[in-house]
């Protein structure tokens, strides 16, 4: 991966491919390799740029207060990118979702995978997780936090272990560990997006949910397709929360005519 080097650190990228540039956000609990299975395919026609969010992947965490709009509007500046093509998932589907807002001009056509919303009033089952994890990195035990994590958003609640493609959760498990680590001292930093009028959107905009995903999410997918003008719902029967990970085929057939309009 290539560095770019700022006074909080660094941010390392990826670029493959060569055509009308396509930036892909990775979620949360991910790092860039997430989207290693659709790459080969998007890059085929697109220059495909990939970067870890600060604190993920190989990516340094924050030393200051950062935004991560700020982070992708400062490396497209980097690469020569007016505009480009946004796909963003889970978290990463929220910062693309900040940076249209913020940056309407630089934004062709944007893809949300599963993105959360702001203020939801997240289920049982989700404030359960949330609890789950706390309990094991305030006992220190790292290991058992990457474990809920990888049940929740890899595994998902609809399906069980042997129903997940092999070697995904190896694929996996470093960069959760990764963002656990980090994950205090991004939260101390990030001052978030700005919030706008997602009305206000006017590109075209594909939400994909995994029809195996938490409950919640699809209820905050179809908010977003209802919300954003013109936004075309897309889900994925197969997929729980990572679509990358779990349908990247059926994903690249959804983004291909999608990021040529």
């Amino acid at each position: 991966m290539i560095t770019l080097a700022d006074d909080l650190g660094h941010l390392s990228y990826t670029v493959a491919g060569d055509g009308p540039p396509v930036v892909l956000v990775h979620a949360g609990v991910a790092d860039h390799r997430m989207w290693d299975a659709v790459v080969p395919a998007l890059a085929g026609h697109h220059t495909v740029i990939r970067y870890d969010l600060r604190g993920f992947g190989e990516s340094a965490p924050p030393t200051g207060p950062f935004r991560e709009t700020d982070d992708l509007g400062r490396l497209l500046d980097h690469l020569g990118h007016r505009q480009v093509r946004l796909v963003g998932a889970s978290w990463g589907g929220r910062v693309a979702v900040d940076f249209t807002l913020a940056h309407p001009d630089r934004v062709r056509s944007l893809a949300l995978l599963a993105p959360p919303w702001p203020g939801y009033d997240w289920s049982a089952d989700m404030i359960a997780y949330d609890e789950a994890e706390t309990a094991a990195l305030a006992a220190g035990d790292l290991e058992a936090a990457v474990r809920v994590n990888l049940d929740m958003w890899l595994r998902g609640p609809a399906r069980g272990w042997a129903d997940v493609a092999p070697g995904l959760a190896e694929h996996l498990r470093a960069p959760v560990r990764t963002s656990l680590v980090n994950q205090d001292t991004v939260g101390e930093h990030s001052q978030g997006g700005p919030r706008g009028d997602l009305t206000a959107i006017d590109v075209p905009t594909l939400v994909g949910i995994g029809g195996l995903d938490v409950p919640d999410f699809q209820d905050i997918a179809r908010r977003y397709a209802a919300a954003i003008p013109g936004a075309e719902l897309v889900e994925f029967p197969t997929a729980a929360h990572l679509i990358a990970l779990d349908a990247p085929a059926e994903l690249v057939a959804a983004l291909t005519p999608f990021l040529t309009r």
